[in-house]
């Protein structure tokens, strides 16, 4: 029987392709952006690598501390649209502000701000998957977000590619390009969520007075992580996690700073990442359908694999055709392992509780990817080679790899 999307499930999918508009921005165009912007102050490719670095390092630990509170927060009665949309816009205003800011320091504040603003909201919304969806589907649709979400991005992205790269042959400067180009993203990630806003209705939840709410929020936390310790699939899967998709978040975050710290041309090293969105798209559903017939675990774990094959592949890259391999194979698996990650997780979970442990997750996804920057930044520093500060991941992926191994086996036991 062929596999149709609801009306519901539709509208979650599309709030994947409209942040996916921003993330792709984040990982392309605004840290070249923000190079130009550092080099004008007099400031070292090094050291712009290791600031950019440093900036993501701060959203992600912003995020830590923050979601775990708030997901638990959400899973309340009534709260978990409210504080999407409080995420959603504090996201999208500051996308907006971030083209009005010549002065690097202030752009790269408001640069965290907004991704504090669009990391927080991916809690919701992750969290939302079981009120959209039921267990049976969530392989599919989560895989089909991710994959929509890359190509939906391809739009807007394009555009923005138009107008920067076209800059002088339309009259703009720079700072006016990147202007529209923030205002279109803006625009396009504000108005594809406006689906989800309308039609979503928060089915599990947590039974609690609104006065208590705040206060019971933090109180279901600290169960949960004392918990959590003795639910020995759920933390291990965790724990893996953790190291895993911290390689993964830092290679989305650094690929472009990556490249231009190496001197790479900015045109090929754009249309290279756009390649790996389009390639994402078709694998992102074809690890969607093989989910079907083969277990998640075995799927994630080949993922992994792929990935640490990539940052091995990195740790030599100094040249613009090493640089375009490295964005394919990343779009063959970044669908795949963020998808499957993330569908696995919805079905160990109680899911009236879903907020507080997509809360936690996230402390172990996006937020942990505060590590991998942080050491590439250091890295990176400390030996004055691009490359080894991103082949630091080796690590990560080979620790993330050995505990999923083991999570695995305990499933199976």
């Amino acid at each position: 029987m062929k596999f149709q999307l609801t009306k519901l499930e539709k509208s979650w999918i599309l709030y994947d392709i409209g942040n996916s508009a921003f993330t792709l921005m984040v990982s392309t165009i605004i840290p070249i952006y923000f190079n130009s912007l550092a080099e004008s102050a007099g400031i070292s490719s090094v050291d712009y690598l290791a600031s950019w670095g440093y900036a993501a390092s701060i959203a992600t630990l912003l995020v830590v501390l923050s979601g775990p509170v708030l997901g638990t927060l959400a899973d309340q009665k009534g709260y978990k649209k409210k504080l999407f949309l409080a995420a959603l816009l504090l996201g999208v205003i500051c996308c907006v502000l971030l083209g009005f800011v010549h002065d690097w320091l202030f752009f790269l504040v408001l640069f965290v701000i907004a991704r504090v603003g669009y990391s927080v909201s991916l809690i919701f919304y992750d969290s939302m998957l079981p009120d959209v969806s039921s267990p049976e589907r969530v392989d599919r649709v989560s895989s089909y977000g991710y994959g929509l979400g890359y190509i939906g991005s391809c739009i807007p992205f394009a555009a923005c590619l138009v107008l920067v790269l076209g800059a002088d042959a339309f009259g703009l400067t720079l700072s006016s390009a990147m202007l529209l180009a923030f205002l279109i993203v803006a625009v396009w990630w504000f108005a594809v969520s406006c689906p989800l806003l309308k039609l979503y209705r928060q089915k599990h939840y947590s039974e609690s007075g609104t006065r208590s709410a705040v206060a019971g929020s933090f109180q279901r936390l600290g169960n949960t992580f004392r918990s959590i310790k003795k639910e020995k699939k759920t933390f291990l899967f965790l724990l893996a996690f953790f190291f895993y998709i911290d390689g993964v978040y830092a290679i989305i975050d650094m690929a472009t700073a990556y490249g231009t710290a190496l001197g790479l041309d900015t045109t090929g090293l754009l249309i290279a990442l756009l390649v790996t969105q389009i390639v994402a798209f078709p694998f992102s559903f074809l690890f969607g359908r093989l989910s079907g017939k083969h277990a998640p675990e075995k799927l994630i774990m080949i993922c992994i694999l792929a990935y640490l094959g990539i940052t091995v592949f990195a740790l030599f890259m100094s040249t613009q055709l090493h640089f375009w391999i490295l964005a394919v194979c990343v779009g063959m698996f970044q669908g795949g392992i963020q998808a499957l990650s993330r569908s696995y997780f919805t079905k160990i979970i109680p899911a009236e509780r879903s907020g507080e442990y997509f809360g936690i997750m996230d402390i172990c996804g996006k937020g942990a990817s505060f590590i991998g920057t942080t050491l590439i930044g250091i890295v990176s520093q400390l030996t004055g080679s691009v490359n080894r500060g991103i082949g630091v991941l080796i690590i990560t992926f080979a620790v993330g790899l050995v505990l999923f191994a083991r999570a695995s086996s305990l499933k199976d036991a």
